[in-house]
């Protein structure tokens, strides 16, 4: 199986083992459909109770978390699953392909805001957010990243129901802190808070888009796993590098300068224990 080992940790095996007399009706297309639609509501819905907990009015705070979950979520969890099952040059390739799309793709939308010489996109007094720019890069990556969610969820339930389970709680929760950091760079785009939960859970469905095809036809979807894998990457890494970093200098005072640093090492170290959590 390509892409992201199916869970196979102490705690995932205790959890089969609580299940060993599973017997609800429900055959396997059903349990892959049910757990990819909940899956996904969940993950998202979590996402936004936490942010809207923590005050939308510290939102250009957050970000810094935003940078680090989703720099912690390309280089410790997508990348690695990504070249452990791709070939090296053809998956770091298709990083660099994707860096390069998602600059073009960025400048597709600066141009259709930018009709004359002066815009907004030009402008030092500009408003704090980007014409949601960085919401369209992050909801394009993120699609991928769920749409090979899908692929693992359907591949563990054809397994057996129980592993199917297992391995969707587990993704559940890696997606949770990386889903906090988009649902915050939404609303740092300028989406309200309504459309930024709408266009998430919309993203979310690719994760049944996927688990639907590998249902019919996981042989075939394996082989591009490494791929969709490395674009996911490529996105969250151009968005923090490109869109949010930038914003974060025009704030150079030390205790905020402190402030970043810890909150960017946040992102990354909540990443780091859920994977510690699940096992992997």
């Amino acid at each position: 199986m390509q892409g992201r080992q199916i869970p196979d940790s102490l705690a995932g095996r205790r959890i089969i083992r609580a299940f060993p007399k599973l017997s609800i009706p429900l055959s396997t297309l059903t349990w892959i459909i049910a757990v990819s639609l909940a899956g996904g509501a969940l993950s998202v819905g979590a996402a936004a109770v936490l942010s809207v907990a923590l005050g939308t009015h510290r939102i250009s705070m957050l970000i810094s978390y935003a940078i680090g979950a989703l720099l912690g979520a390309a280089f410790l969890e997508i990348l690695p699953h990504a070249l452990e099952h791709g070939e090296v040059h053809q998956t770091t390739a298709t990083v660099l392909f994707g860096i390069m799309a998602f600059f073009i793709l960025e400048k597709l939308v600066l141009w259709r805001h930018c009709h004359h010489d002066h815009c907004e996109a030009h402008d030092a007094h500009a408003p704090a957010h980007d014409h949601g720019r960085s919401g369209l890069l992050i909801l394009v990556g993120d699609t991928f990243h769920n749409f090979v969610d899908g692929i693992l969820i359907a591949a563990a339930f054809l397994q057996s129901t129980e592993l199917g389970i297992v391995t969707a709680m587990a993704i559940i929760v890696h997606e949770i802190p990386q889903e906090v950091g988009d649902y915050l760079i939404l609303l740092h785009s300028g989406y309200s808070k309504m459309r930024a939960l709408v266009f998430n859970l919309l993203s979310s469905l690719a994760t049944l888009v996927g688990a639907m095809l590998a249902y019919f036809a996981l042989a075939d979807l394996t082989e591009w796993i490494p791929t969709l894998l490395a674009l996911g990457a490529a996105s969250m890494i151009y968005v923090a590098v490109a869109d949010l970093i930038p914003g974060l200098h025009k704030r150079s005072e030390i205790k905020e300068s402190i402030l970043q640093v810890l909150l960017i090492g946040s992102g990354i170290a909540s990443i780091i224990i859920v994977q510690a959590l699940v096992g992997e």
